[in-house]
Order: C-alpha cells, then structure tokens, then sequence
C-alpha cells in the first residue's frame, strides 16, 4: 500500500513539473559610454539644485550589468546557458571581430532602450519564448522588462 501512494505521488510530481513554466537566466557585464543629451537643457532635469542631473548631457561610463530570463521548453538544456551567455555578450562586441550585422550599440540609449534592443535580437534567434531583461548601471540603478510571448 505504501509503494502504491509512494508511486501516485511521484506520478503527480512529475506530471506538475511537467506543467511547470521553466525558464534559465545568465548574466553578463558590458563597458559603454553614453550620454542623454535632453539633461542638458531640461528644465526638470538641469535644475540647479541637489537633483540636477544636467552631467548625464555629456558622455560618460558606466559598467551595464545585464540579466536575460528566457523560456525553455524542456528540462534538458533546450538553451544551453554557457552558449546562449557567450551568444549575448557578442552582441557588444566591435564589427572588426567579425559579426554581421547585430551589433548592439550603447550611444544614447536609456537601460530600457537597451534592453528593447536586446529583446528584438533574441527573439529574432529564439522566437514564442517569453522573456525578461534587466539592464543596470553600474548594478545600482536599471530596469526590468517582461516581453510576453506575441500571439499571432
């Protein structure tokens, strides 16, 4: 009797997991200089005071940490995440190491650009897959995004 529930309950658990949402994360830093040029002349922003921002109009550095959640469809590396990371960490790399063509650049984009960025590149390479990125500065202040599956 006590096999029979044992079995029953393992049947359960596996037939749960099987319905669980999985997904994997990895994380990767990037170096880039950017700029946002309205701080320069907004009011709301180069205020004169403790929180004016006006600096943030000229260029500067920031270390861009990155953390991408995506879907996977099995528990058996469906992404492998050593891959899928190196995948992404090359999307910041320079035209001169060979890539064709998606290249990301920092420029003058907000963490929330970037990640926007991001996302259409991913879903381009892993479509139907739900998705989620954080961008921070400096890992101090950033954004979180949730892309949903597009239904057709």
């Amino acid at each position: 009797m006590v096999n029979e529930v044992e079995q029953k309950r393992d049947e359960a658990l596996t037939e749960k997991a099987g319905k669980a949402a999985k997904m994997i994360w990895i994380t990767f830093r990037k170096e880039g200089m950017h700029k946002y040029p309205a701080a320069l002349e907004d009011p709301k922003l180069k205020t004169g005071d403790e929180y004016d921002v006006s600096f943030l109009g000229y260029p500067h550095r920031h270390t861009f940490h990155f953390k991408v959640a995506i879907e996977v469809f099995h528990d058996d590396r469906d992404i492998e995440f050593i891959q899928f990371q190196r995948w992404l960490d090359r999307r910041y790399s320079s035209v001169e190491k060979g890539l064709d063509g998606d290249v990301l650049q920092l420029d003058y984009k907000s963490c929330e650009m970037i990640a926007d960025d991001l996302s259409t590149v991913i879903q381009a390479k892993y479509p139907g897959r739900w998705l989620k990125i954080s961008v921070a500065e400096d890992d101090e202040n950033g954004c979180e995004i949730e892309y949903p599956v597009e239904q057709n």
